[in-house]
């Protein structure tokens, strides 16, 4: 296919060009509407750029294909059979693949670790999770994805278990043995999912990790806004095999999507992918050593140490790491991830994508040159002098990894939907809990409806909001009460 065209990005310089003069959303008639106060934030081109699919970018029946041609070319840049595109982030994309393999009453294997958006796919659906829990580096409180042992013991214990859904790439970057893992899975002829949100650019060069369809998965999803350069909400879903229907894939997706789907998404996203077909190995090269050079500066600096092959690879470990995810590990320093995140964007205008109780992640993509990354070793150089005269941080009581394995006894649905009540903290251990709870980011649940509610994690959860944790989904944000299933006695 020829990767120098870009379908989408054509469909929209022919419509300018044209001069067409619409009588159809959007309203802001390509920004003449738009309140100037508004233009000379976003700009003009954002409005003029916003135009819609259905007699916009193509004509009344789509007969041109637009859509379907970028789709096709996505596609082929990546070596997938089908790839649909999405504007409502890999939380929608990863809802409609998990519909498109179990429905209500039937069971997922899910890893544990996965993210709200997964649980989100749970509750809406009704499917029940079998978990399969992630390998915990209880040393450094770290999860990394579960390795193919733990998935074919899944599929022993639950057999009609319609397929099973991986996250890997994690948030810090580890990844798990996609290869072995869909091996498992087709042994028992079921489907494997990946949540590849993290991993857009993993298929453009070989020096990173595998990537889910050369690995041997059915379905992955991958958002492009993470580590590719398309705007925010932008994701794709690859598909393979004739494991996953393709028609029930989509309809899935209709089901959920939005019937105005951004023309800003589709046109980055088609541009990315081109700029990838035809330049992404060099891009990324540059990238990967703009990488290493920043994490050898880092390693230097005193007090942080940049975690990478020796932390995170290993038995029970990760089977790889995406050396763009820049892990600092700041226990020698003294301070928090949450206090070092706050200073770097108060003090130095530098924002970082993770923070927890010990660690910050940075990451490196095609974007980044020299001077931003000398930015970044600048800063985080001052940091460790600023670390000095930081407050210790409040301690964060952290559970042990066999302490948030938590029995779930409810399908997640039933606890969201059911009849439910709030109730002071410490009178939630014991109950079921109604509500998830996800320190964000990475934004994997701590607490899942159905699941019991336990001391050791009302306790992590509490010691890390009073330390910086945020928690952006439970009823009380001070988290001094919880919402449960309302006890029927």
């Amino acid at each position: 296919m020829d990767h120098s065209r870009a379908p989408v990005l054509e469909a929209l310089a022919e419509f300018h060009e044209q001069g067409f003069v619409p009588f159809n959303p959007p309203g802001h008639k390509q920004g003449r509407g738009a309140d100037q106060r508004v233009i000379d934030v976003v700009g003009t081109g954002v409005f003029t750029s916003d135009v819609l699919g259905p007699n916009g970018l193509d004509d009344r029946l789509l007969r041109h294909g637009v859509l379907q041609e970028a789709q096709k070319l996505m596609a082929d840049a990546v070596g997938a059979e089908h790839t649909f595109f999405s504007t409502c982030g890999s939380s929608l994309s990863v809802k409609s693949a998990m519909l498109a393999v179990a429905g209500p009453h039937e069971k997922l294997i899910v890893a544990r670790h996965a993210h709200k958006s997964v649980i989100s796919g749970l509750i809406l659906s009704g499917v029940s999770p079998v978990w399969v829990h992630p390998h915990w580096d209880g040393e450094r409180h770290l999860s990394h994805p579960p390795g193919p042992e733990e998935v074919r013991k899944a599929f022993e214990a639950e057999p009609e278990a319609k397929g099973m859904l991986l996250v890997t790439p994690t948030d810090y970057g580890t990844c798990g043995d996609i290869a072995a893992i869909a091996e498992v899975c087709h042994e028992f002829d079921k489907p494997l999912i990946v949540d590849e949100a993290w991993g857009a650019h993993l298929p453009f060069h070989p020096a990173l990790p595998p990537w889910a369809m050369n690995a041997g998965a059915d379905l992955c999803v991958t958002s492009v806004h993470k580590m590719g350069a398309a705007v925010e909400q932008s994701s794709v879903f690859h598909l393979q095999g004739d494991r996953v229907d393709p028609a029930v894939l989509k309809a899935r997706e209709d089901l959920l999507g939005t019937t105005s789907a951004s023309s800003l998404v589709y046109a980055t996203v088609d541009g990315w992918r081109r700029q990838m077909a035809e330049h992404g190995e060099e891009l990324l090269t540059e990238a990967l050593s703009l990488a290493h050079g920043v994490r050898r500066e880092i390693d230097e600096l005193p007090g942080l140490r940049v975690m990478g092959e020796q932390e995170f690879i290993g038995p029970d470990r990760a089977d790889s790491f995406d050396p763009l995810k820049v892990v600092v590990d700041l226990a020698e320093l003294g301070i928090s991830g949450y206090q070092a995140a706050d200073w770097l964007r108060e003090r130095r205008r530098v924002t970082v994508g993770l923070s927890d109780h010990r660690r910050i992640v940075a990451i490196i993509t095609l974007g980044d040159d020299e001077r931003t990354a000398s930015v970044l070793v600048e800063s985080l150089r001052e940091l460790t002098k600023a670390a000095e005269r930081m407050e210790s941080p409040p301690a964060v009581e952290l559970a042990r990894p066999e302490d948030l394995e938590l029995r779930t006894v409810m399908l997640p649905r039933d606890a969201f939907f059911g009849e439910t009540e709030q109730v002071a903290v410490d009178d939630a251990v014991g109950r079921v809990v109604a509500e998830m709870i996800s320190p964000y980011p990475p934004g994997s649940p701590a607490l899942v409806p159905g699941e019991v509610v336990t001391k050791d994690v009302l306790d992590y959860l509490r010691s890390g909001l009073a330390a910086g944790m945020q928690l952006p989904d439970p009823a009380d944000a001070e988290l001094t009460s919880i919402r449960v299933v309302k006890d029927p006695a």
